[in-house]
């Protein structure tokens, strides 16, 4: 069942990177007492997600922020080293990369795609949402393009 607006982001351990490389992250706590906007690619480093839809969050990271946000944060069914890279390559310090690299989240949120017609696994769904407190304020979900969850949505949102 896909998560919706009212209700709480669920707790799973993933990745993000660390000073001394990957570490595990409670999504639990990556959301209590916070305002976070987050947002999901199928994969670091393809047409769309690094083209398009990863750059309008960098760009409007300080309008994003500005408007009461504490994290931005980016999700991807990859492993902690590529999301690590494709940050530096994407000039995105200041979004918080989540590796949810076996999709437990993604599942748990209920927003998993499977691309293994084209040989690229379990990904998530490309989407964006808003949560206050570990609380879904805002999901928007594309299937195509980045209409729903584009860094212009989201700030149109808050």
């Amino acid at each position: 069942m896909t998560i919706s607006v009212g209700d709480r982001i669920p707790d799973v351990s993933i990745k993000t990177n660390g000073a001394k490389g990957p570490e595990d992250i409670s999504t639990g706590e990556l959301f209590a007492g916070k305002r976070v906007v987050l947002f999901a690619v199928p994969g670091a480093f393809t047409p769309g997600c690094s083209n398009t839809h990863m750059p309008g969050f960098v760009i409007n990271a300080d309008d994003i922020l500005a408007k009461g946000v504490d994290t931005i944060a980016c999700l991807a069914v990859n492993d902690a080293f590529v999301l690590d890279a494709w940050q530096k390559n994407q000039n995105a310090q200041r979004i918080t990369m989540l590796a949810d690299g076996n999709a437990e989240f993604t599942r748990a949120l209920g927003l998993e795609l499977d691309a293994t017609g084209g040989g690229m696994g379990i990904r998530s769904k490309r989407f964006a949402l808003i949560a206050n407190d570990g609380v879904v304020e805002y999901l928007g979900v594309d299937a195509k393009g980045v209409e729903k969850s584009s860094a212009e949505t989201v700030l149109g949102q808050l």
